[in-house]
């Protein structure tokens, strides 16, 4: 993979996930330089020191920077927002939709000041409502905001059918539609095993598992670290920041404002796309069975009330 020539990718926010992204993309050698901003300065410039560091072994060296400035997110290709905070023990959820939307007020503000061009991936929590968000402030073309969440929730649940099937060595095309919370949807009629359907290969029984453990994916690390995931997230960042600068067109599942696809409009929420230079390409419209269509529903009634809460509060 060539370092295209040119190209700079912004992290605002250099927490782990942050900070992992930063470091997969100097691994990768996709991009020219890679700006981390954080709002502890010393953070970002620490880490950006590490990876530029690490870079000696990488097949490309890349550019990376801690900002001490927001002027210095300035003529970015890719900004990938991860700012935000993790609900703690007493916060509503209503608390978490208010602090992270305040939140994402001040970055987007710095975003479209000093990189008014570029493409945003959102990967702050909660994540559909968090990009239906930046949208609205933005008033942006819908294919510039793309929200992180499918990409990892299909990686979760690749993992979990490698775990029943033992078939690693072929390729698992695996996709989770919908919200990325608790009405999130893998969805195992598009899921396939090389060309085969899911269902050839797997019993009924293995698909609820396997449903089930896609859904708790997250939870389950949380159990054991104590802290959320970063590895998978930070790679399933990677990958479509790889699909936009190499013009891929490659299909990912992410959340996207829908505006009459799937029946609804004003919203984003996670549906399979085409990822290329112009961020999303096209959204592809599947047509959902009954019964998908159903939890595909009742996802989108979680987000909307959700966004409901920051129109209420006259946030958006």
């Amino acid at each position: 993979m060539e370092n295209i020539n040119n190209t700079k990718v912004a992290i605002v926010g250099a927490g782990a996930v942050g900070a992992t992204a930063g470091y997969n993309l100097a691994m990768m050698g996709i991009c020219s330089e890679i700006v981390l901003y954080d709002i502890n300065t010393d953070i970002a410039i620490g880490k950006a020191i590490d990876i530029s560091q690490a870079t000696a072994y990488a097949k490309k060296r890349t550019k990376v920077i801690g900002a001490k400035d927001p002027s210095q997110l300035d003529n970015c290709d890719i900004v990938i927002i991860t700012a935000g905070v993790p609900r703690k023990d007493g916060m509503t959820r209503e608390d978490l939709l208010m602090i992270n939307a305040k939140i994402m007020q001040d970055v987007v503000q710095k975003v479209m000041q000093y990189s008014p061009n570029a493409i945003i991936v959102c990967v702050s929590n909660p994540l559909d409502v968090m990009s239906y968000v930046v949208h609205k402030l933005t008033n942006w073309s819908r294919n510039r905001i793309i929200g992180m969440a499918g990409a990892l929730d299909s990686a979760r649940m690749s993992y979990e059918i490698d775990k029943v099937t033992n078939f690693g060595g072929a390729k698992i095309n695996a996709m989770v539609i919908g919200d990325h919370g608790e009405n999130m949807i893998p969805a195992t009629t598009l899921s396939t095993i090389g060309s085969l359907p899911l269902d050839t290969l797997v019993t009924q029984e293995d698909m609820k598992q396997i449903i089930q453990n896609t859904k708790n994916g997250g939870a389950k690390i949380v159990k054991h670290l104590g802290t959320s995931a970063y590895y998978a997230p930070a790679m399933a960042i990677a990958a479509m920041v790889e699909a936009i600068l190499t013009d891929s067109k490659t299909i990912f599942s992410s959340s996207a404002l829908l505006d009459g696809e799937y029946g609804y409009s004003n919203v984003s929420v996670g549906v399979p796309v085409i990822l290329g230079k112009n961020g999303i390409e096209k959204i592809i419209e599947i047509e959902l069975n009954d019964e998908l269509k159903e939890s595909f529903d009742i996802s989108v009634k979680t987000i909307k009330d959700s966004i409901k809460v920051l129109e209420d509060k006259q946030v958006i």
